[in-house]
């Protein structure tokens, strides 16, 4: 990732004024790498998946980017500016 440049690590849009930080593989399971995201992004990741289901996968976005739910909603934020924001449905566990 470009320092010019950053970009979101799920989507790959530029990331505009606020940024979050994300553990690949969660802080609670020993993951110490970060990678930034966008708010919007990173509240998607943290409604379609546990912190043990991220434990599971590499330490890579395309995993996660393939989940139909996530899919979707990278389809539809892919033309929306950086600082874009809107509510982030919950997902219900069961």
């Amino acid at each position: 990732m470009s320092t010019t440049d950053p970009r979101c690590w799920l989507c790959g849009r530029p990331l505009g004024r606020r940024i979050e930080w994300h553990h690949p593989h969660p802080k609670s399971r020993g993951g110490r790498e970060t990678v930034p995201l966008h708010p919007i992004c990173h509240r998607t990741i943290h409604a379609h998946f546990s912190n043990a289901e991220l434990a599971r996968l590499p330490a890579d976005p395309d995993p996660v980017r393939r989940h139909p739910d996530v899919a979707r909603f990278l389809a539809w934020i892919a033309d929306k500016p950086p600082d874009f924001h809107a509510p982030t449905r919950t997902i219900r566990r069961r």
